[in-house]
This record gives structure tokens, sequence and C-alpha cells, in this order.
């Protein structure tokens, strides 16, 4: 297996809990076969059955533990968020049992908690470390000074932060652009969290790649969108691949080494979006992608 941060591309196990069981298998087996092997999951994720019928298919498959990557999430609870020690601890616990697994090798805090008292998590995260039931940590949708309020307390390093991020979520790109003007893009909503991370070794992890605004639907082939998707489909017919994999690849040329969560359920999407891995935009490209989604330059 490469390094766990050699893979850019994760599977979102987010909506496989109402899947058939056959398709399920033919997702997961897709997803192997084209060499992605780091899963994200979260407690939440079909209220904890995703985990159980992920474990369920694997088992079936024969897929050894130590040929894959699990990461998974706690803090979201109905109606509020929990960062508590005694949370954490529960939910891994319970994470654990799901996933069939004595461990986890990622485990991510899911959006951030307003009532966190960091000594618990420091607590918890030390619990959990010397137990062996997780190997690394990391948050979710955290800015910079949430992140270093974790880090004045918790003694294993803050490896990830997942963070929406796709052509058509940009505001990442869009501050750093436009410094010091009086834009709209200049309005900085993430707290520098992209030079941040950079700067800090954090590895972000882009989630809902295909998504614009808040879950309001999917700029791929979408008709409110024809200068992008007119760009996208150019240089797919140049590359020799599908829109979506170009999609990716977008993330993929930045050079903070992001990598790219995939919550599709269609294994010949999944096939598609792997080739994102087989060739790299140019700086050129990158650029005419940025500003066909209606970005324009300082």
């Amino acid at each position: 297996m490469k390094r766990i941060d050699d893979y850019r591309i994760l599977l979102g196990c987010m909506r496989i809990s109402g899947m058939d069981p056959k398709e399920r298998e033919r997702l997961i087996g897709t997803a192997l076969d084209e060499g992605i092997r780091f899963f994200d999951h979260a407690d939440i994720y079909g209220g904890g059955v995703s985990e159980e019928v992920f474990a369920h298919t694997i088992g079936e498959m024969g897929v050894k533990r130590e040929e894959i990557i699990l990461q998974s999430k706690c803090g979201i609870r109905e109606g509020r968020f929990d960062f508590s020690r005694d949370h954490i601890l529960a939910a891994v616990d319970k994470i654990l049992a799901r996933l069939n697994t004595d461990y986890l090798d990622v485990l991510l805090l899911h959006r951030p908690d307003a009532l966190v008292e960091p000594e618990e998590v420091a607590d918890a995260f030390d619990r959990l470390h010397s137990r062996g039931k997780v190997l690394r940590f990391g948050v979710s949708n955290h800015n910079h000074y949430q992140i270093e309020l974790l880090k004045k307390y918790v003694k294993q390093d803050l490896l990830y932060n997942q963070l929406q991020f796709s052509i058509m979520h940009t505001g990442m790109i869009d501050a750093g652009l436009n410094v010091n003007m009086k834009v709209e893009n200049s309005v900085d909503h993430d707290g520098g969290i992209l030079d941040y991370s950079r700067i800090n070794g954090m590895t972000i992890q882009a989630w809902s790649p295909f998504q614009y605004g808040f879950f309001e639907g999917v700029f791929l082939n979408n008709e409110r969108f024809p200068e992008l998707n007119w760009t996208l489909d150019h240089l797919a017919d140049k590359y020799g691949v599908t829109n979506s994999a170009v999609a990716i690849a977008w993330i993929l040329r930045h050079p903070a080494r992001m990598q790219a969560v995939i919550g599709t359920t269609n294994p010949d999407r999944v096939a598609d979006i792997a080739r994102a891995e087989d060739f790299a935009l140019t700086r050129e490209e990158w650029y005419e992608i940025y500003r066909a989604a209606g970005n324009r330059l300082p």
C-alpha cells in the first residue's frame, strides 16, 4: 500500500446504507480495483448503518483490514455538537464495533463544538491513541483559531481538516486572490485556512467536490453553468476522460496536495473519477476553469 497521504481520492460512505448489497459490493470492489483504499465514514451516516453494512460487505469480499484505510468522524448529536471526553470515547467504541475493527486509521472531530473544552479532547485523544484505537487525528470544518485552541492541549498532531471545496465553492481561493480589494470575493470566510494548512502540514479533504452552494445541486451538466461545463467538456475531450475526472483533477492540481472525498454510489462514476490521477492540468487550464466558474481575477 501507498503511504496514507499519497491517497488523493477517498470514497465517502454517507449514502451506502440504503444500497442493494450486490451494488454496494460492486461499488467498493470498483474503488479497490481503481486503487481507492481510503474510506470515509461518520457515526451519523445512516444512523450508524453505513459503517455496519460497509464492514459486512468487505467481510463478505474477503478484504483484509490492513489493505484499507478507515476514517470516521464523531461529535454531531441530535440538536447539538459534543466534543466531551466521555462522548468521544463512547462514540469511537461504537464506531469500532460497527466497522468490526480494532482501530481507526483516522478520527476527525465532526464540525466545531461551541462548548468545546480542549482539555477534555486532549484526554480523549490520549486514551484512544495510547490504547491503539486511533492512529491519527484531525478535524472537520474548523478555522485556524479553533485548530490552534485544540493544539494548545492536544499532544497528537492534527493532520486533516475536511472542508467544503469545489470549482463552485472556492472561498479559500477567492480571498487569497483578492487581498486588499473592495469586492465580494475579498471576504475571508475561512480565516486563511488554506495557507494555514500548508504552513502547518495539514491535509485538506475536500468534501462535496461536485456541489455548488450547500447541497443545492451538482454543477456538472447543469444548464445554469454553460461556460463552466463547456470548459470542462473541452478539457475532458483533450485528456480522454469525463468531466467529473477534470473537476477532481482541478482540486488535485492545487499544490496544497488536497484529498478529494467523493460520495457517489455509482461504480462506473468511481472508475471515471479515478482517472483524475492520470493527468495534471496546466496552470493555464486551472485558471481557465476558475474563470469559467464565474470568478474574475483582480
